[in-house]
């Protein structure tokens, strides 16, 4: 079955490359990103700090920016909203958390107090009500979608004459995203807002259409922001409000910034692969440093996690090779012993396995003693058995999958499902981001994380089922494969392939809105966290975007604008 369908599969190799210079590197200084199925060990010998012009340069465009900030938000509560978007967009908000939060967090009670009606000065448009709705929900204010009934006629529809207000229904359209299970006007007002977009392009300059037909195609609560970063300034710039220019060089130097963090970064995880030596015993496997780092990177955004994103690299690899060792290399009655050692959590039971396999277990285990000394020594808390139960989850996961093959079981729908999250390989790393984070570490927070909750389950499921709809194309391998689309056909012998992919898009839809619900319940994991799991699951269609030529073309254009190409910015204030 389909082992190789988990987190980390697919996408060819890709790695960074540089000249060989010396001296301090200019942050506006671009690198080369290759992709290839060929890996190779970088030169990042221009990657270092940012000059000092550079850092002063930011410091005083943040400045500035926090003072206009904090007079905006005294004076106008419609006018710091649309400031607090672009904040988020420009992925500069993370300087101003305690602002936001503190501002958000009275407006809530406003709205609330007010039955959970949206208005400021009388001003109630589509365009205001949209846009605050979208921004509480995605910070993970429950406001209600009751405050949407003003726009709609007798019978329960949207009325037509908001068709001709484009920038509100772009931020109704927007808003639409955040809806959760139930809410249907949310989802008629997805419908009606694509519709009548996509009627209004024809009759939009050329600059205006190629800016909404972008927002259609990247809906910003399913998009990643670091990756849109630059498309947004770029789209930001022909607004001429009175601190939109400032926001926008901000933006510039900050991205420039953590650019040089990012590939620093990456400079680390290159030498720690290189200093692993597994590329080297185990040649069956795939060879890819940098998509593992996007996978961290992405996850866990703000730049004040770089070494927990450094880390967090590591049990990724380690999933990836262990589904490729299930996959591609392994007998079963290895892969019964691998399993046993890995449940025993020792070598002795390794003696009659293949190299590769007692010195890949042999990594693990060093490395998961080493990530737990870590942890105990900065939180005090050991996650060793943690650690262990989510190995030994994914192992027995990858070996009913491998079982299901070896016998020509076709399992139902549903049980393939139920092991199929769990082979995603999501479950592990979560744990070791939870412990990462160090926030909220104790025995109830610990237990819940040890039971894969709905936290946890819902992005995996989303990654099998996108995965099992057939967009993803092992690169090259020739490992065992099957999919929930295979399963669920067998047991409903009259339904097309169209009707199949129908109904696992739905699903796919429906498990989104379950965790659009999760994000705003009250939970004893921390924002951070759920944060790293929106993330993730925002990544899991980039990962299966191939094309025909099984590559990624969409991920590959993302990584070359985050690590290769900076803005090109005036040193003087």
């Amino acid at each position: 079955m389909a082992s190789s369908a988990n987190f980390f599969s697919g996408g060819p190799s890709l790695y960074v490359s540089s000249p060989q210079e010396q001296g301090e590197p200019d942050v506006s200084r671009p690198i080369s990103v290759k992709f290839t199925y060929q890996s190779s060990t970088p030169d990042l010998s221009l990657v270092g700090r940012p000059s000092q012009d550079y850092r002063a340069l930011h410091d005083r465009k943040l400045k500035k920016v926090r003072e206009v900030l904090g007079t905006i938000i005294a004076e106008s509560p419609l006018e710091s909203f649309v400031m607090i978007d672009t904040l988020q967009r420009f992925s500069i908000d993370y300087h101003f958390q305690e602002e936001i939060q503190a501002f958000l967090n009275r407006q809530y009670k406003c709205v609330m107090d007010s039955g959970g009606s949206i208005g400021f000065d009388g001003d109630c448009n589509l365009f205001t009500v949209s846009l605050c709705f979208r921004l509480f929900r995605h910070n993970g204010y429950n406001v209600p979608t009751d405050m949407f009934n003003r726009f709609v006629d007798k019978h329960g529809k949207f009325r037509q004459s908001l068709s001709n207000d484009l920038k509100g229904m772009m931020a109704l359209y927007q808003a639409s995203y955040l809806g959760i299970e139930g809410e249907d006007i949310l989802d008629q007002a997805c419908v009606f807002t694509s519709k009548s977009i996509h009627d209004s392009l024809p009759h939009l300059n050329q600059d205006q259409a190629s800016v909404i037909s972008y927002s259609l195609k990247h809906p910003y609560h399913t998009s990643l922001t670091r990756f849109l970063v630059k498309e947004s300034i770029k789209n930001h710039k022909t607004k001429q409000g009175t601190y939109d220019a400032l926001l926008q060089e901000l933006g510039e130097v900050n991205f420039n910034i953590v650019q040089i963090l990012h590939r620093n970064e990456l400079k680390k995880v290159f030498l720690w692969w290189s200093d692993l030596g597994l590329a080297q015993s185990l040649k069956f496997a795939r060879d890819q440093p940098l998509k593992w780092y996007m996978w961290s990177m992405v996850t866990l955004e703000d730049p004040k996690y770089s070494d927990q994103r450094v880390e967090l690299v590591k049990p990724v690899c380690f999933v990836y090779l262990m589904d490729d060792i299930f996959d591609v290399y392994g007998t079963l009655e290895e892969l019964v012993l691998f399993t046993e050692s890995i449940n025993n959590w020792e070598l002795d039971a390794t003696k009659q396995l293949p190299y590769s396999m007692k010195i890949f277990l042999q990594a693990l285990y060093d490395f998961t003693d080493e990530f737990s000394s870590k942890i105990l020594e900065k939180h005090g808390w050991n996650p060793m058995n943690s650690l262990k139960t989510a190995w030994m989850q994914l192992c027995n996961a990858f070996l009913v999958e491998a079982k299901w093959f070896a016998s020509g079981h076709l399992p139902a729908s549903e049980e393939y499902l139920h092991n199929g999250v769990i082979s995603t390989g999501l479950h592990v790393v979560f744990a070791h981001i939870f412990f990462l984070l160090g926030e909220g570490i104790n025995k109830e927070s610990v237990d819940l994380i040890d039971s894969n909750p709905s936290l946890i389950t819902y992005p995996s499921l989303i990654l099998r089922l996108w995965d099992d709809l057939g967009t993803a194309k092992d690169e090259n391998q020739q490992g065992h494969d099957g999919s929930y689309i295979e399963c669920y056909m067998n047991e409903h012998k009259n339904s097309t392939m169209e009707s199949v992919r129908e109904h696992i898009t739905n699903m796919i839809s429906n498990t989104g809105k379950k965790m659009n619900k999760e994000y705003l319940l009250p939970s004893p994991f921390s924002p951070s966290l759920r944060k790293a799991v929106f993330n993730a699951a925002r990544m899991v269609r980039l990962v299966y975007s191939y094309d025909e030529n099984q590559r990624l073309p969409i991920l590959e254009k993302y990584i070359t604008s985050v690590l290769s190409e900076s803005f090109n910015l005036h040193k003087e204030d």
